[in-house]
C-alpha cells in the first residue's frame, strides 16, 4: 500500500523540535480514503495499490529518475511538512505516554483534505476503464478503415 499525506491526529501529538506545527505533505487526503484503499486491497488480491496521483508520481519518479526525486526531496521535504501555524505551548506529546483522550481519526487539516482519490477510483475500476479504452480504440480503428476505403 502506497499512501499520500493523510490527515490524522499524529500531527497534534508527535514530539518534534520545530516551532511550527507539523503537517502531512500536501495534497492531503482524509483517513477514510486510506481505509477504503486498504479494505479494497485486502479483498482483491492486489500486491500494491497507489492512492493519489502524487503517490504515483513519487513511486514512478523514483523508479525512472531516482536522482531527480532525491534532489527534489532534499530541497522541499522539511518545509513541506511544516505549517505556518505555531505549535501550542505545553501541548502533550506521545513519546512516552499516549495522548489524553481519544483523538479520533481526523487531524487538524479537514479544510484541505480530499475526501476522494480519482486515482484510487481508477484502480478499483481498471477493468471497466481498460474495456472502455479497448472499445474506443476498436471504434476509432473501424472508423479510420472506413474513411480510408
Amino acid at each position: 500500500m502506497h499512501l499520500p499525506g493523510v490527515n490524522t491526529p499524529q500531527f497534534e501529538h508527535c514530539r518534534d523540535k520545530f516551532e511550527q506545527r507539523s503537517q502531512p505533505v500536501p495534497p492531503v487526503y482524509q483517513p477514510e480514503v486510506a481505509a477504503e484503499a486498504i479494505h479494497w486491497a485486502a479483498h482483491h488480491r492486489r500486491r500494491e495499490v497507489y492512492v493519489g496521483i502524487p503517490t504515483v508520481y513519487t513511486i514512478w519518479g523514483n523508479k525512472v529518475a531516482p536522482w531527480l526525486a532525491e534532489r527534489y526531496l532534499a530541497r522541499t521535504a522539511v518545509s513541506s511538512q511544516l505549517s505556518d501555524v505555531p505549535k501550542r505551548d505545553g501541548r502533550p506529546d506521545n513519546l512516552f505516554d499516549p495522548p489524553p483522550a481519544d483523538p479520533g481519526a481526523h487531524g487538524p487539516y479537514d479544510d484541505r483534505a480530499h475526501a476522494r482519490s480519482l486515482q484510487l477510483w481508477a484502480t478499483k475500476h481498471r477493468r471497466a476503464l481498460l474495456g472502455a479504452a479497448a472499445g474506443t480504440l476498436a471504434a476509432a480503428g473501424a472508423a479510420a478503415s472506413r474513411v480510408s476505403s
